[in-house]
């Protein structure tokens, strides 16, 4: 009868944990992709003033006017920001699920977010005066 109970405190433990890591690798894999995407922004930045690009879509290439390119790119930027801002919210909750589960306080300070541009250039004004 105990051991059922440590067994199934184990596999919860264990799941929770394979969570965490599920999420954090899937953080690395899309910020991989978006290191990509500003490399690839970047490239066609320094292009010369060609209208058109070639632009790999799995195994084939595509001709593409260069604007429609960048606009693609960027839409996908804005994606993938979107998508890795949603996982780093679901792990912090995961995390802290697995703190609870393991019977650890909560991380203290975890749940703070960074400052906006906004609220930044308000409090710089204010430290002029």
């Amino acid at each position: 009868m105990e051991s059922t109970r440590v067994l199934e405190f184990l596999t919860e433990v264990e799941e929770a944990a394979e969570d965490v890591l599920t999420n954090k690798q899937q953080i690395v894999d899309l910020d991989l992709k978006r290191n990509m995407n500003r490399e690839a922004l970047s490239a066609l930045r320094s292009t010369a003033n060609s209208e058109k690009v070639m632009v790999c879509f799995g195994n084939m290439f595509i001709k593409l006017p260069k604007s429609k390119t960048q606009d693609m790119i960027r839409k996908d930027q804005e994606q993938l920001d979107k998508e890795i801002n949603d996982l780093r919210k679901e792990l912090k909750a995961k995390v802290n699920h697995l703190n609870v589960i393991q019977g650890k306080p909560e991380l203290t300070g975890y749940n703070l977010s960074p400052l906006s541009a906004d609220e930044v250039k308000a409090i710089n004004h204010l430290m002029k005066r």
